[in-house]
């Protein structure tokens, strides 16, 4: 469990990372939309970061942990509602929804964290 909590903390670094730096890619001026979307990336790049501080600390500082798990359930909610409301297609929804709710409920179990 520890190590597929890790996979999902590093997988979502990673995508977090490709979001920021498609913002170049799609965007062609420094716009407000080009910031928004580049925020995206930069929420979940800081999400995965959270998860692996809570995969390693989280037994011991309870206060880690509490702000993980509520990092966790708001973006998965908010990660299935844009995928709704920006119409992502069935498996885009299934996979990234997915590996969000993944990390949110290893998140809650002490089995995931490092001992």
């Amino acid at each position: 469990m520890k190590t597929l909590y890790l996979v999902l903390a590093l997988g979502m670094i990673a995508l977090g990372v490709v979001h920021m730096a498609a913002t170049g890619r799609l965007f062609d001026a420094l716009t407000t939309s080009a910031l928004w979307f580049f925020s995206g990336g930069l929420a979940l790049a800081l999400n995965g970061t959270l998860n692996l501080l809570n995969r390693a600390y989280g037994r011991v500082a309870p206060g880690v942990r509490l702000a993980c798990i509520v990092a966790n359930v708001v973006m998965t909610a908010f990660t299935i509602l844009s995928g709704a409301v920006g119409h992502a297609s069935t498996g885009q929804l299934l996979v990234v929804g997915g590996w969000m709710a993944g990390a949110a409920v290893l998140s809650m179990l002490p089995a995931a964290l490092r001992a």
